[in-house]
């Protein structure tokens, strides 16, 4: 208990202040100047060369807007000889952010609602009604079932449904893509950026584009890289991948814009810098459900009033933009901030050669004697002249 005591004391009651030794070392004054060195070399080359630590920096605000343009022809025994056209491959006409062109498709054409066979597979094939269950539905049936056994074709029977008629048969993708000129569409991006903090704002289409230009240009990293204007069998090479195999059943693109700007410098300099990357996973190994698809019906009603629909279970390449960066600008708090920690960082130095001096070289016991010097309480002492004159 008294040692717990005597312990408590000395905390309470001691103070210690820093004291300053010269230490005449070939090694520790080198180590110490190294040290403060690398410190040195990292705040002024990383945090405010690279890093622009003397800057405000703000996210970027955007909005865009896209426009595809391309025309095509097929000639097909479903659907004969037609003229696609942007109506009719992009949908919806407007997403937020994003556009889906068609590139394949299955139609099922004048189908009505009645009675009909289901499509064949392990759970819709029947010898009797017996093997069928009416009201039946499940997520991969094409309607509710009535109970009965109906001849599919002359040797398969498959259990009766209550759906649009005839349902759709999606086991084969046409290959190659219906619509596989789409490889030489365009696409044009509309970006327009703000940086709420600087008040500033911008747009990908630059000052120095014209009209007659924009008409003319197609976006090339090499050639013109500011040109907002896609060719889309390129976007996806950008990216590594074959246009005419995504088309086939459909993925995902991503369009990066990244504005990344010094407003410390002119307003001209800072661009937008594009690229391009495949956002589905495509994995040969593991190739379950791949692809990006989805159905979509046009309704009709022939002269008798009945109504008709044609189903189209489009596949085709959704195109996400991808906007982000960042814009700098001088500010004197960041610049006051960083400096205050880089000379803080420098005591760093001071403390490693410490640890060095005291605790792992040789004459580390003569440094802290040299280090530490304990004074008595002057009370407890007594001054120096009153003790001589007393005596």
């Amino acid at each position: 208990m008294a040692g717990c005591c005597a312990a408590l004391a000395a905390f309470l009651f001691e103070y210690d202040t820093p004291r300053i030794v010269l230490i005449r070392s070939r090694k520790v004054g080198l180590m110490n100047r190294a040290v403060q060195l690398l410190i040195l070399v990292y705040v002024i080359g990383w945090v405010f060369v690279w890093e622009k630590g003397y800057q405000e920096t703000d996210s970027v605000v955007s909005s865009v807007t896209t426009k595809a343009k391309g025309v095509t022809v097929t000639n097909t025994s479903t659907l004969g000889f037609r003229i696609w056209d942007v109506a009719d491959y992009v949908i919806p006409p407007q997403e937020e952010n994003s556009l889906f062109v068609m590139t394949n498709m299955i139609i099922t054409m004048n189908q009505t609602q009645g009675l009909c066979p289901e499509i064949p597979d392990r759970t819709t094939v029947c010898k009797s009604d017996a093997d069928c269950v009416a009201g039946s539905t499940s997520t991969h049936s094409s309607g509710v079932g009535t109970g009965r056994c109906v001849p599919f074709n002359e040797t398969v029977k498959t259990c009766e449904v209550a759906a649009w008629c005839p349902v759709e048969y999606d086991a084969h993708v046409p290959k190659p893509a219906l619509l596989k000129a789409a490889e030489n569409f365009t696409l044009l991006v509309k970006n327009n950026i703000w940086y709420p903090k600087f008040n500033f704002s911008k747009r990908n289409i630059l000052p120095n584009i014209t009209t007659a230009h924009l008409k003319s240009c197609i976006y090339d990293a090499i050639t013109d890289p500011f040109c907002p204007i896609f060719r889309l069998g390129k976007i996806v090479a950008h990216a590594g991948h074959s246009f005419q195999d995504m088309a086939v059943e459909g993925g995902i693109m991503g369009i990066q814009i990244k504005w990344n700007c010094n407003l410390d410098r002119a307003a001209s300099l800072c661009l937008p810098r594009y690229s391009f990357r495949r956002l589905d996973t495509r994995d040969v190994d593991h190739n379950v459900s791949p692809g990006y698809n989805f159905r979509f019906a046009k309704y009709y009603n022939d002269p008798t009033g009945t109504e008709h629909r044609t189903l189209i279970k489009a596949y085709g390449i959704r195109f996400d933009i991808v906007v982000f960066g960042k814009a700098g600008k001088f500010d004197i708090i960041p610049t006051m901030i960083n400096i205050g920690s880089g000379l803080a960082l420098l005591g760093v130095a001071t403390v490693l050669c410490d640890v060095i001096v005291l605790y792992c070289m040789k004459k580390r016991y003569y440094y802290r004697e040299k280090k530490y010097k304990y004074v008595a309480d002057y009370d407890q002492v007594g001054h120096p002249a009153l003790q001589q004159a007393s005596a």
